[in-house]
């Protein structure tokens, strides 16, 4: 990974917790860093990290972020999708090929529960 850490600020650190570990578990991604009401994080280290931190209660969050994940498969990108609508995240893209992007590219994109566009990707030609 290029970077060592990825960080978004969220409103309800406790409901976005339990929305990605769903989301993330079926990208196949661990808990790799839980300190309670301040960050959590998912990746394969604390430094290879997707982190969610507490947004300080007045501050306002960026909802220019795009955030795209790989995924291992087409499966488990329809898996990401699904899991994130069910636990209340609104559709910004059904699970599809996106030739205009890459032969192959099959993603799916949710806004989470704060407005961040979220991506699970697949992409076949990168094997």
């Amino acid at each position: 990974m290029i970077f060592n850490h990825v960080q978004i600020k969220v409103k309800d650190l406790g409901s976005s917790k339990l929305f990605y570990d769903r989301i993330m578990l079926a990208l196949g991604y661990d808990l790799v860093l839980d300190i309670p009401e301040t960050v959590f994080g998912y990746g394969t280290s604390v430094h290879d990290m997707f982190e969610i931190r507490q947004a300080d209660e007045d501050a306002p969050l960026s909802h220019a972020v795009h955030i795209s994940f790989n995924a291992s498969d087409k499966k488990s990108v329809d898996e990401f999708y699904r899991i994130a609508i069910e636990n209340g995240a609104s559709c910004n893209g059904k699970p599809g090929l996106r030739p205009e992007y890459e032969d192959g590219y099959y993603a799916a994109f949710i806004l989470d529960l704060d407005g961040h566009n979220i991506e699970a990707v697949y992409a076949e030609q990168r094997e």
